[in-house]
């Protein structure tokens, strides 16, 4: 079982709409997953118009990819560096901590992602 932040199994992001890498609801990864789908955060309009902007359209629905396109509220498994451009740019969107991969420790620092907790 993929593990959280805390060391803890990782819990889903959403299923609805059901997100992650390998569109299981959980934001694990594998060596596939270039863009380390292990973010799991609360979409903002500003973090969406700030990925629409940089090259990734979330709004708009896709349904050939069974993709139902992301409103403001949805919890949704993000690239890390996406996230990461986003807190540079003062628009990263609330964590949830519990359904974020471990393995964002290694670019991350406890103490950022806690102060980006969701509420």
């Amino acid at each position: 079982m993929a593990r959280n932040i805390f060391g803890r199994d990782l819990v889903p992001c959403s299923t609805d709409p059901m997100t992650g890498f390998f569109r299981t609801g959980v934001c694990d990864t594998c060596a596939d997953d270039l863009g380390m789908h292990t973010v799991c955060a609360r979409m903002t309009e500003d973090f969406l118009q700030f990925s629409f902007e940089n090259g990734n359209d979330l709004i708009t629905p896709r349904p050939e990819y069974s993709f139902p396109g992301l409103k403001s509220g949805d919890f949704w498994c993000v690239c890390l560096n996406r996230w990461i451009e986003a807190l540079e740019a003062d628009v990263a969107p609330p964590l949830k901590l519990e359904a974020t991969h471990a393995s964002v420790l290694e670019f991350v620092d406890m103490d950022i992602l806690n102060e980006h907790a969701s509420s």
